[in-house]
């Protein structure tokens, strides 16, 4: 009996001089334990991991892929839409390509030869519709054709 309100008393001494002491002093002398480390690590990692693929602009290796591959395909497309515009009958070949069902325009692109990028034996994936699509968007007067010197002439893109 004697053990047990020994050990109330020192608790309730603890208690008083807890509340007696300021904060700063509270918390230098605080020690946490293993436990409490191991799961307050564990929180941390976890937490971090989630505010980075969330917010930071982390990404998994297949997304990355993904992302590579639709910029591949984007630019090869600008550089179909450029390289069919920058022919002398543009505005014949585009009245053409607008008279093709827009489901055969990509047949149509990988045809006239403007998906195909320089060195390359197959045009890559995707690259003819989307450049297709691009065209449609694109206004080009029957007399817009490249000049010798290069510069373009009436060709706008809505």
């Amino acid at each position: 009996m004697i053990d047990v309100d020994h050990s109330q008393h020192r608790k309730r001494e603890d208690t008083e001089r807890a509340d007696k002491m300021a904060l700063g002093q509270r918390f230098q002398e605080y020690r946490a334990s293993k436990t409490t480390l191991f799961w307050s690590w564990v929180a941390v990692a976890v937490l971090t991991v989630v505010v980075g693929f969330n917010w930071g602009g982390w990404v998994t290796g297949g997304t990355a892929k993904e992302m590579a591959q639709d910029a591949r395909r984007d630019l090869a497309a600008t550089f179909c839409v450029q390289r069919f515009l920058a022919a002398p009958d543009a505005g014949a070949q585009h009245a053409s390509l607008m008279e093709t069902g827009s489901w055969q325009r990509d047949d149509f692109v990988e045809k006239g030869g403007w998906a195909k990028l320089p060195k390359m034996d197959q045009p890559v994936s995707g690259v003819a519709d989307l450049c297709a699509e691009k065209l449609a968007d694109v206004e080009v007067s029957t007399s817009a054709a490249q000049s010798t010197t290069g510069e373009s002439s009436d060709t706008t893109v809505q």
